[in-house]
């Protein structure tokens, strides 16, 4: 691809940011009572290993567009979840940035030397499509690429 046909900007906006708990249930009554936050979407994700929430944060009248908080509690102890859980306590596990084309990004961080967790988009959050840059490419960050259902 040319840098002509590159755009200036890969991304569009935040899109979430994503915290591992291990209760979801625990964590939307915290959310709810300490920060008048309230899910707007729940959903098994069994592919991905996790039961998640969206909380809308801030001016709602960007509808789905506007910025929120995932809350991903674990399905079982093998999950990524889980792992990070183990590994790291509860807390921030990712970083979330809205694409417009996410195959057409996914092209460009590669031939910019970036590796992706995935070789092509996997679903996410309410048919989303996702992939991830590797922390190790990105200081340490795990920094999820989603491209909205249309």
């Amino acid at each position: 691809m040319s840098d002509a046909l590159v755009p200036e900007h890969l991304l569009l906006a935040v899109d979430h940011v994503g915290i591992a708990v291990p209760d979801l249930d625990d964590a939307l009554e915290f959310y709810a009572s300490t920060f008048g936050l309230h899910a707007v979407h729940e959903e098994v994700n069994e592919e991905q290993g996790v039961r998640e929430a969206m909380l809308a944060v801030g001016d709602q009248s960007q509808g789905p567009q506007g910025t929120r908080i995932q809350l991903l509690a674990p399905l079982s102890e093998e999950s990524t979840i889980a792992k990070f859980i183990a590994r790291n306590g509860q807390g921030i596990q990712q970083l979330a940035y809205r694409v417009a084309d996410i195959e057409a990004v996914s092209q460009i961080l590669r031939d910019r030397g970036v590796r992706l967790l995935y070789d092509a988009p996997r679903r996410g959050t309410s048919d989303s499509r996702v992939n991830f840059v590797h922390p190790k490419d990105a200081g340490g960050v795990l920094v999820e690429l989603v491209e909205p259902a249309h």
